[in-house]
C-alpha cells in the first residue's frame, strides 16, 4: 500500500513524501491493520469506544484513551502521556476494531495501564519531534564510542527519542547479562537527557532495523509477522532440509521463521509413511532407510552389507514389505520391487509452431561451392540481357551424331599406334599476324 505522493513521474523516478516513516496518510505505515468496519453504523444506544491505536518508530505501537472526546481521525499527529512529559506518535487505528486487538493482546478494556491523550500536535511539536529525530543516528554513533571505550559485550542496536526531547531509549542486545550502571552516567553526561536501557532479542532486533532476505523479499518480521515464535531443528527434519547452519539462518542469525510455515503440511503427509529406523527384511539381507520424497511417496532403502547402490520404492511397496515381515515372512529383493516400478514415458511435441533451435548457431558455417557461384552469375546475365538470351534459346539446336557417324569419323583419324607410325610432329605453323603498332615502328 502506498499514498498517491509516493508515485513515479514521467522519468520513472518515485517521487516519496519524504517522511521517513511519518507518513500522515496512513498508508506507507508497517503492520498495519484494515478497518473492515470502519462503515458500518453502531447499534442505537451504544457509544464508540475511546481507546486508539497510535504507532512510533519503527511499528512499535500502544494504545491511549481519548478522555476528551476529541475529533481524531487515522493519521493524525497526536501528543499522548509519556514518562515523564510528552511523546508524538500517529493514529494507526481507531473504531470498534480496537476490541478485537485488545483481546488479541489480551488486554482489558479498563485498564489502568492504558495512558490518556493530551492534544493534537501543534506544529511547535511537530519541529521538535523531528528535530529529536534527526539526532538518533548521531547518538546511536557516540554511544557506540562509549561503549568501546568500556569495553562491554553488548550492541546497541538503535536509539529512540522521545516526542519532547527530554528522553532517549537506547536498545541493546547481550549474550549475556551487563553492568551498565556507569554506562548510562557517561550517557547522561553526554546527551544531557534521560536515559532509559531496554534488551531486546535477536529477532526483535531484525524486526526493528528490517532488511532483505534470502527470498527476495522485506524481512516477514519487520512487515506483517506479529506472533515471533520459536523455531526448532526438528522443524528442518520433518521437512528433509539439511541441517546447514548458513541456509536455514536469517538476518537475526536464528533459524528462519519461514520453517514453521509449511509445517503442518509435512506433518500431515508423514502420518502414512514408517518410521525411519524399521529394518526391511529380504532375501538377500536386511536393508535401511536412506531418504523420501514425501509428496511423490517414494522412498530409497540399501542393504547394510553392500550400501553402493540405492534402491527406489513406492510407499505401497514398502508397506506391504513391513506387512510380511510382521507375519515373520521374507519378502522378495529389492531389485525386483525396483523392477516393477512403472517407468515415466517421456512425450515429445511436435514443432507444430516452427520454432527456431537453440543451438542453430552452434554448427560451423559450410562453405559456398562454385558451382553456386556460376549459377548466381548466370541469373544476374539473363536478368540483364534478356533480349540476348531469348535469341540463343530461338536458335535451332544440333542433333547428336549417330552411332554410324562416329565409327566413320573413328576410321578417318589416323592411329599412330598402328603399323609402326608415328605422328608427324613438325608440321609448319602459320606466322603469327602482324599488328598495326608492329608496321608503324618497322
Amino acid at each position: 500500500m502506498s499514498c498517491n505522493s509516493c508515485s513515479s513521474d514521467i522519468n520513472s523516478v518515485p517521487k516519496g513524501c519524504k517522511s521517513n516513516g511519518s507518513c500522515a496518510t496512513g498508508d506507507c505505515e508497517k503492520l498495519s491493520v484494515f478497518d473492515w468496519l470502519g462503515n458500518m453504523s453502531l447499534p442505537t444506544g451504544q457509544d464508540p469506544v475511546n481507546i486508539v491505536e497510535v504507532r512510533f518508530k519503527n511499528g512499535r505501537k500502544h494504545f491511549y484513551k481519548n478522555v476528551d472526546n476529541l475529533q481524531i481521525s487515522i493519521g493524525d499527529i497526536i501528543a499522548v502521556e509519556g514518562n515523564p512529559g510528552h511523546d508524538i506518535g500517529t493514529v494507526s487505528l481507531i473504531g470498534e476494531l480496537i476490541k478485537v486487538q485488545l483481546k488479541r493482546k489480551g488486554i482489558e478494556i479498563d485498564s489502568e495501564d492504558i495512558k490518556k491523550i493530551y492534544r493534537k500536535a501543534t506544529q511547535k511539536d511537530i519541529d521538535v519531534w523531528t528535530a529529536s529525530r534527526d539526532k538518533e543516528y548521531d547518538t546511536q554513533f557516540r554511544g557506540r564510542e562509549i561503549l568501546g571505550r568500556l569495553g562491554l559485550k553488548m550492541k546497541l542496536s538503535d536509539v529512540e527519542y522521545q516526542g519532547d526531547g527530554n528522553k532517549a531509549t537506547f536498545y541493546y542486545t547481550a549474550e549475556e547479562r551487563v553492568d551498565f550502571r556507569q554506562l548510562i552516567r557517561d550517557f547522561a553526561s553526554a546527551f544531557n537527557i534521560r536515559i532509559e536501557m531496554k534488551q531486546v532479542g535477536l529477532r526483535q532486533e531484525a524486526a526493528r532495523l528490517g532488511g532483505i532476505g534470502s527470498c527476495g523479499r522485506e524481512l516477514c518480521c519487520s512487515t506483517w509477522l506479529t506472533d515471533l515464535r520459536n523455531v526448532n531443528t526438528s522443524a528442518a527434519r520433518y521437512q528433509q532440509l539439511s541441517l546447514n547452519p548458513q541456509k536455514l539462518a536469517g538476518q537475526c542469525g536464528k533459524l528462519k521463521c519461514c520453517l514453521n510455515y509449511e509445517l503442518d503440511t509435512y506433518l500431515d503427509a508423514l502420518k502414512g509413511f514408517p518410521r525411519q529406523d524399521i529394518v526391511l527384511k529380504t532375501e538377500k539381507g536386511d536393508a535401511t532407510f536412506i531418504k523420501m520424497d514425501i509428496f511423490k511417496g517414494l522412498l530409497w532403502y540399501t542393504y547394510k552389507e553392500n550400501r553402493v547402490k540405492w534402491f527406489k520404492l513406492t510407499l505401497e511397496q514398502v508397506q506391504e514389505i513391513i506387512g510380511l515381515n510382521k507375519n515373520e515372512e521374507v519378502a522378495h529383493s529389492l531389485e525386483e520391487y525396483e523392477a516393477d516400478l512403472v517407468e515415466v514415458v517421456k512425450v515429445e511435441f511436435e514443432n507444430v509452431v516452427g520454432q527456431d533451435s537453440l543451438t542453430r548457431f552452434d554448427a560451423p558455417k559450410r562453405k559456398k561451392k562454385k558451382n553456386n557461384r556460376n549459377k548466381s552469375k548466370s541469373t544476374q546475365n539473363q536478368q540483364q540481357n534478356p533480349v540476348q538470351n531469348q535469341q540463343k534459346n530461338n536458335r535451332p539446336k544440333r542433333k547428336p551424331p549417330t552411332n554410324q557417324q562416329n565409327d566413320l569419323k573413328a576410321q578417318q583419324k589416323p592411329n599412330p599406334n598402328q603399323q609402326g607410325k608415328k605422328p608427324n610432329r613438325n608440321k609448319k605453323r602459320r606466322p603469327p599476324r602482324k599488328s598495326e603498332n608492329d608496321t608503324k615502328t618497322t
